[in-house]
């Protein structure tokens, strides 16, 4: 693929993910991509010919831009204490439920679709099961006994946090960073003894 196809194939995704995040998925059509991204009438069709793909083009797209958001404060390493792995995961969350609130809600309208779409099933599954992964990694890093089970439990807390916050009954008061790094350091104390401020 060509860079320049490459970039019509980015902006028809963002332009995808957008119209999920404002009008749901019965908003999403070939030619309201068109016309929001100020393409010329057909162009998204050339991209994407069903609504199955294009809904498929959206969810790799979303996924891309999660992976990129993260990845650079992952790029130091694994944590050096919990305060850091604390300061870690209550940034990401925040930054998810603020700056990034419009990917989350096209996240939500594209897990719901999931349920029904088998194929969107596996790209959603490998892009969660991606994530639980580096928290697993990191919580081993930290002195976990089961990371694995202790990372489902993280992630999980961690979406529970980001639905109550942008489509839950919590929207209207979202955490602090703050609330969320001391929320996070009490997990960390309760699962791992070595961060405890007493051991």
């Amino acid at each position: 693929m060509s860079t320049r196809r490459s970039a019509r194939a980015a902006q028809i995704g963002d332009t995808a993910v957008a119209i999920l995040a404002e009008r749901g998925m019965r908003g999403l059509t070939h030619r309201a991509v068109d016309h929001a991204a100020g393409l010329p009438p057909g162009t998204t069709s050339n991209y994407a010919r069903t609504h199955a793909a294009l809904v498929e083009l959206a969810l790799n797209r979303m996924t891309d831009l999660e992976t990129a958001s993260i990845a650079p404060r992952l790029a130091t390493g694994a944590p050096a204490g919990p305060e850091e792995f604390a300061a870690l995961a209550a940034g990401i969350i925040h930054h998810s439920v603020t700056a990034a609130r419009t990917r989350m809600l096209a996240r939500y309208e594209l897990a719901l679709e999931a349920t029904r779409r088998p194929e969107l099933r596996a790209i959603y599954d490998q892009a969660g099961q991606l994530y639980r992964d580096g928290a697993s990694a990191l919580l081993a890093a930290a002195g976990s006994a089961d990371p694995d089970r202790h990372a489902r439990m993280l992630t999980a807390w961690a979406e529970g946090i980001m639905f109550d916050t942008i489509a839950g009954a919590g929207w209207q008061h979202p955490p602090a960073a703050e609330d969320l790094r001391v929320t996070f350091l009490e997990y960390l104390h309760a699962i791992i003894p070595a961060a405890r401020p007493d051991s």
